[in-house]
């Protein structure tokens, strides 16, 4: 198993090379980098991707030396604009400037943010909270009812309360979960019918003069409606896992051995199919976790006006702050690739006759 993890954690370096070469080599041909933000907003020009719909001259992407490429540039010195390249470093070229930055990645030197004037580290962990907040709770809520939903549908699969039950999750399921956020603020943030939840952020504005007790009500009060709008497409995505995964072991002969020998029906469920079935569905909880952190939070945290990663990293994109792009990017690549050897590690903790050192060897 050493060797196995072993081999996992070196194949790291080549995977988390590919992702960072890719979107390196995409950015080259996507227009509008920070030096044009810089220069439509010095021009007056509000969004540097107007000039460009508006058939403005060829820009070119993230950042080179060529002046007349510039949009709105005709109006500024152009040592201003060469001042500009030099500090941000686009006066040297795409492989040097790719070679550098993975330099500081390795030291885990991940620069400052182009128009924050913060360091990147220290964004991602003032903005971390609310998405860990987000992707916790979520996954949690989801394994507290899918788990039990999934099982009671498996022992009673075909009767009137499986197809109902798997009515609602399908229906669910189908709700996209932007337009389920809507859906809840709609109705229970004062926008037509009940002000029962708060409207936006994590915390109220009184929240330092709370007392410890209200400080913790605060905070659920706030995170029920978000967390409710990202937990519905996991839910239902883990309740049916959960039920085939029953279903799957409960016809196997060992279940009907056990049932012979005349154990009582919750024995053999738990004692002898919970273990064999709840394998792939613990065994993903660290994937699913990361799955809600990453790809759950950027709508979610949009609508409800929530400060976290997700809408951290949508505003860098609109921006092109590449510092924060390709700083997070790196840092969540590292995440996903870890998370997918800690599931791994899952099957053989929920199951110690896995050994994946011995399969591949």
């Amino acid at each position: 198993m050493g060797a196995y993890i072993l081999r996992r954690l070196l194949l790291i370096i080549p995977t988390l090379l590919g992702i960072m070469i890719i979107n390196f080599t995409l950015v080259q041909f996507v227009p509008g980098g920070p030096i044009e933000q810089i220069i439509a907003g010095l021009e007056g020009e509000g969004d540097v991707f107007e000039g460009i719909a508006g058939g403005g001259s060829e820009v070119e992407g993230a950042g080179g030396s060529d002046t007349e490429g510039y949009i709105g540039a005709r109006g500024l010195p152009p040592e201003f604009i060469e001042e500009l390249e030099r500090e941000f470093g686009f006066d040297k070229p795409p492989l040097e400037r790719f070679l550098g930055m993975m330099w500081d990645y390795l030291r885990f030197d991940f620069g400052d943010s182009y128009f924050r004037s913060v360091s990147v580290v220290d964004l991602v962990i003032e903005k971390m909270p609310v998405s860990i907040t987000l992707g916790l709770w979520s996954t949690l809520i989801a394994y507290m009812i899918s788990i039990p939903l999934g099982i009671r549908k498996a022992v009673r699969d075909g009767t009137p309360f499986d197809t109902w039950t798997s009515s609602a999750i399908i229906v669910g399921y189908a709700i996209p979960g932007f337009l389920f956020a809507i859906l809840l603020l709609v109705v229970f943030a004062g926008g037509s019918y009940f002000k029962i939840f708060p409207l936006r952020g994590l915390t109220s504005d009184n929240f330092d003069d709370l007392t410890m007790l209200g400080k913790l009500a605060d905070y659920f009060w706030h995170i029920t409606l978000p967390v409710l709008a990202s937990t519905i497409a996991s839910f239902a995505t883990l309740t049916l896992l959960t039920k085939n995964s029953f279903l799957d072991e409960i016809k196997k002969q060992y279940v009907i051995t056990a049932k012979a020998k005349g154990l009582s029906e919750s024995r053999v469920l738990y004692g002898h199919v919970f273990r064999n079935a709840m394998l792939i569905v613990i065994a993903g909880f660290p994937a699913m976790f990361i799955g809600v952190f990453f790809g759950a939070s950027i709508i979610i945290e949009t609508i409800f006006s929530l400060d976290g990663l997700g809408r951290l990293g949508f505003e860098a994109a609109v921006a092109r702050d590449y510092p924060v792009i390709f700083g997070t990017l790196f840092v969540f690549g590292l995440i996903s690739l870890v998370v997918g050897i800690l599931s791994d590690l899952m099957y053989v903790f929920v199951d110690p006759r896995i050994d994946f050192g011995t399969r591949e060897g």
